[in-house]
């Protein structure tokens, strides 16, 4: 018996130091990996820069998930700062002959593009060439390769061009029938987050300031699609709404595309344009590899500092979103760190905590008192996105922004009605009045109900009251445009809720001059993470679990699911813009 049991443990022993070894052989691999991937590009003359499908934009650095559980993405994600300045050094490069737009889909925003697209028409005027393929090419795809001298399309190709829509879902019935009562709590006619919760059909604000938003941003981007096609308003408009791109033929017919060739011809035509030989390599370089080229180039000295905040607003502690302890610290950084003499605020969120919010714009006024600071808006600045802007000494916003949704609202759910037909029901027991003020089981009561509707209303006041000082106008004048209404870029400069329409780059060179500032260099914060640091992250068992969820269900439905099992985000006051556009 001693003999077996010595046997088993011995195996147990083998098999636990088999997995250590494993599984620091398998981490080991993958920093080297990573480490691997990083490594300069030299760029070799007769080079085209390349903007394909491996081309992940980001709008900052805690967008980029890398870890354990996506290793086999081959994308590589680029800071949009970094993509607008590698075009910018590629149109003086003499190594970079032109450029190869060969995206079927783009992982990047309406706003992103916008800029990226600017950065070429810019690039052309060197009269270097700038040609685009495409097989299966979204709308948000064709509108950034609609910028090419010519366009071209596999034989068996398509091109969804489509226009823009939105499509809102309504809960009212299925929470009514299931016996799921929902406490609502909002300022604003036109915030619709709570709306499914509400009605059964779209109110005629929330219709009215869709309605408006989108024809803003389709009227913008089809026209300069129209412009870059050669084609007049009318005629583009009657080959989107027949979806003539879905079909080759017609797409070469009505003039969104060039000529159908295959992959190959292509390549081999942009090689004829280099005048290659046969056998000589068509050199490709991509986006990502070309910024490396450069990216060791020395940048000491005084800095602008480029902060991103990107993604919902929560309170505590985190990475991959905008946590309001984490950026009081980033914050603080700036603030204290001598060489930075500017701070441009990159945003780029749809809202979410108002208490976190708070804690942020408090952070960023302190800031403000010693060194200028500028914010630039991304695809949103809505809600408490817009609400952490207000501490800028100026306002730049891209036309396409998602802008305002200046409003607040508070969402409680219970279960009273659906815990009583199973025969379910409770009763308390407490010391103080209002010590059980909310209950699963049986709701809010008339005290909180009224406690927490004179929270949503004093967070309404607060947030204006900083809108006013910021923008320059009376509480009646932002109360009118506010009410949770979101606007768009264009709309939002002509109401005052903005200072410029402009990109990065020009909120960047603004802080820089008004620091004073001849020579800098642009330094981006947060930091990256490490390869190191990307795959452990990874390994917290809550982590693991939601990323789990979220690979299994995707991003979209991820993203609901939280708003509905967090329960940190039921119990807070929010200032949260209420749906989010995509050109796809």
């Amino acid at each position: 018996m001693r003999s077996f049991f010595k046997n088993v443990l011995a195996n147990i022993v083998a098999i636990v130091l088999l997995c250590a070894v494993f599984f620091v052989f398998f981490i080991m691999m993958l920093v080297f990996s990573s480490m691997g991937n990083d490594k300069a590009v030299s760029v070799k003359n007769n080079s085209v820069l390349t903007i394909n499908l491996k081309t992940n934009i980001i709008d900052s650095p805690t967008e980029e998930e890398v870890g354990l559980f996506n290793i086999s993405d081959k994308s590589k994600s680029v800071l949009l700062y970094d993509v607008l300045e590698a075009i910018k050094k590629a149109k003086t490069d003499d190594k970079i002959k032109g450029i190869s737009i060969e995206a079927d889909d783009l992982h990047a925003g309406m706003t992103q593009i916008d800029d990226i697209r600017n950065a070429i028409e810019d690039f052309k005027k060197s009269g270097k060439f700038v040609y685009a393929y495409g097989n299966a090419v979204s709308q948000s795809a064709y509108y950034l390769g609609s910028v090419a001298d010519q366009y071209y399309l596999n034989p068996s190709g398509m091109i969804e061009l489509k226009g823009l829509a939105t499509e809102v879902a309504f809960f009212k019935d299925f929470a009514d029938k299931y016996g799921i009562g929902i406490e609502v709590i909002r300022h604003g006619k036109f915030k619709s987050a709570v709306e499914p919760f509400l009605r059964n059909d779209i109110s005629p604000e929330n219709k009215e300031q869709l309605s408006t938003l989108l024809n803003d941003i389709w009227s913008s981007t089809s026209t300069k699609m129209a412009v870059s096609r050669k084609m007049d308003t009318a005629q583009f408009k009657t080959v989107v709404d027949s979806l003539y791109g879905m079909i080759p033929e017609l797409g070469l017919k009505y003039k969104l595309a060039d000529k159908l060739i295959q992959k190959t011809e292509y390549d081999q035509m942009i090689k004829s344009k280099l005048s290659l030989k046969e056998k000589e390599k068509l050199n490709k370089v991509s986006l990502a590899g070309y910024i490396s080229s450069y990216a060791d180039e020395d940048k000491s000295g005084e800095k602008v500092a480029v902060l991103y905040a990107s993604g919902g607003i929560n309170n505590g502690d985190g990475y991959n979103e905008i946590f309001s302890e984490r950026y009081v610290k980033y914050i603080k950084e700036l603030q204290d760190d001598e060489k930075v003499k500017a701070v441009v605020f990159r945003i780029n969120s749809p809202g979410g905590s108002a208490n976190a919010s708070d804690e942020i714009l408090f952070e960023l006024q302190q800031l403000k008192k010693k060194k200028p600071l500028v914010v630039s808006f991304g695809d949103y600045a809505a809600s408490g996105g817009y609400y952490i802007a207000m501490a800028a000494d100026k306002i730049y916003s891209e036309p396409n922004t998602l802008t305002g949704s200046i409003g607040v609202f508070g969402v409680i759910p219970y279960y009273k009605d659906l815990a009583n037909k199973n025969g379910i029901r409770s009763d308390i027991v407490a010391t103080n009045a209002n010590s059980q003020y909310y209950s699963a089981l049986n709701g809010v009561t008339p005290y909180g109900v009224n406690l927490i509707t004179r929270s949503v209303e004093g967070t309404y006041k607060r947030f204006v009251h900083f809108v006013t000082q910021n923008r320059k106008q009376t509480f009646e004048q932002i109360d009118n445009v506010g009410g949770g209404r979101v606007w768009s870029g264009v709309r939002a400069k002509q109401i005052g809720l903005v200072d410029e329409l402009g990109t990065l780059n020009d909120a960047v060179k603004f802080a820089a001059q008004k620091a004073g500032l001849k020579s800098y260099h642009v330094s981006s914060y947060p930091k990256r993470m490490t390869p190191f640091e990307q795959i452990f992250k990874d390994l917290n068992e809550e982590d693991i679990s939601a990323r789990i969820i979220k690979n299994k269900i995707g991003k979209a439905n991820y993203e609901i699911l939280q708003q509905i099992t967090d329960e940190k985000l039921k119990s807070e006051v929010k200032m949260e813009m209420p749906y989010q556009i995509k050109i796809n």
